[in-house]
């Protein structure tokens, strides 16, 4: 299933359900998460991130963040501290910092457990004492880091996800094992090449890249797209685009429309990848997070599904895929907006219809996630020709500037889980990745 939600509206917010990057949930709510993990977890949320160990800055520069921070809207410092410093119960823990009194110097905690410990605040320089302990499980001070809007929303089109324990296998695959593939075999033909890669994927693959479905709450009789949605649903499809105008998309979807494909292993590629299907099901986890019940055993069931595209005031047409969710006696409308490539989108109201150029597919997801892979990976083909054909495909300078951020955003997320799974995150995740 290749979906992530993205909720739309007048307001937009995450829930734990949607933070599955860097640690599989059930292993944080189980353990909790160490400082390195937190910071690539908020990376790969979206958020431009600053991290400092507690031996890598001064209480100095720490006051200097709290004090901006805290009379801006632009920034937020989260602390990573020690509670029993603090006297308090409980070891390691991470809060927000909400507010600083310059007369005191104290810092407000915006303490996140608040039916324990409601905001409250602290000597700044006991904050700063308690962030210096060590986590015994990484054998690191602990620190604070800085909380950021990027300049633009990252993964619009797709994005990975460590949701299962299957992650580490998947990433060890991509960023070493393809390589190593590569080099034990003597293709000749981009074809070979593809099927090298796509028939050892691992298991539960389709899981680990997922399309970002921008899903909403459908009001009575209003059928209106308001302006922001009609920009992000507009740049998503201008990305779309530019994945199917590459030369290697060309090659991917020739792939896995030939009879001799082999790549049965791969989820998105069996039945399951039909977009009235994926569609129903992004409803139905669309209705679930709208009522708050995400993860519920509630029986939820997509009906009346509708595919239509709405147009106003000469706008290019948005493609709208509506849904009526049951569950028990309760209804619930939602509407998924779903990018489309296609110049001249045919309106209907038929999940019969045919839905080509439409996000989304095997065979952009694929595409997009090749383009991604480590520049390196293909150094290992034998045959000069076919390298020099490859390296010109894959190459990201070629790419249109939106694709580009979209390539560099995933790549960024790969080299993330793969220090990730090294235990080895305290990098500079604002590094250029080439």
């Amino acid at each position: 299933m290749w979906f992530s939600i993205h909720r739309s509206g007048p307001w937009r917010w995450f829930d734990e359900s949607m933070l599955d990057c860097c640690e599989p949930l059930e292993k944080v709510k189980a353990t909790g998460i160490s400082f390195g993990k937190l910071v690539c977890l908020a990376h790969c949320a979206g958020a431009k991130v600053e991290a400092f160990r507690a031996n890598q800055s001064t209480i100095d520069e720490f006051r200097k963040h709290v004090k901006k921070c805290s009379i801006s809207d632009d920034c937020h410092v989260i602390s990573a501290y020690d509670r029993s410093a603090l006297k308090q119960t409980g070891i390691g823990h991470f809060s927000p910092i909400g507010g600083y009194h310059a007369g005191r110097d104290m810092a407000l905690m915006l303490d996140v457990a608040r039916f324990k410990y409601p905001p409250h605040w602290v000597p700044l320089t006991l904050l700063w004492e308690a962030m210096g302990y060590v986590d015994e499980t990484t054998g690191q001070q602990r620190g604070f880091m800085l909380i950021s809007r990027p300049h633009r929303e990252p993964g619009l089109l797709y994005t990975l996800s460590c949701k299962n324990e299957s992650w580490v296998g998947i990433a060890k695959y991509l960023m070493r094992d393809v390589s190593l593939l590569l080099k034990s075999v003597d293709a000749t033909d981009i074809q070979k090449v593809l099927s090298v890669i796509f028939t050892s994927l691992p298991p539960n693959f389709g899981e680990f890249i997922k399309w970002v479905a921008e899903v909403r709450r459908r009001e009575d009789g209003d059928e209106s797209i308001s302006p922001e949605e009609k920009a992000r649903v507009a740049i998503k499809g201008e990305v779309l685009k530019q994945v199917q105008e590459t030369g290697l998309f060309k090659h991917v979807a020739a792939f896995l429309s030939s009879a001799n494909s082999c790549c049965q292993n791969l989820p998105p590629l069996s039945h399951q990848d039909d977009f009235p299907d994926i569609a129903a099901r992004v409803c139905c986890l669309g209705a679930e997070m709208l009522a708050g019940r995400s993860g519920s055993s509630d029986e939820y069931c997509c009906q009346e599904t509708c595919i239509k595209c709405l147009k106003a005031n000469g706008d290019k047409p948005v493609t709208v895929f509506s849904g009526t969710v049951i569950n028990g006696k309760s209804e619930q409308g939602v509407d998924v907006l779903v990018p489309s490539s296609r110049t001249k989108p045919g309106c209907c109201c038929s999940v019969s219809s045919n839905y080509s150029g439409i996000h989304p597919a095997s065979n952009d997801v694929l595409t997009a996630l090749l383009l991604a892979l480590p520049p390196e990976t293909w150094s290992g083909i034998k045959n000069e020709k076919l390298l020099q054909e490859i390296s010109s495909l894959v190459l990201t300078e070629n790419l249109p500037t939106l694709l580009q951020e979209e390539v560099l955003h995933l790549r960024r997320q790969l080299y993330l889980l793969k220090r990730c799974q090294e235990n080895k995150v305290d990098v500079d995740l604002d590094a250029p990745v080439s």
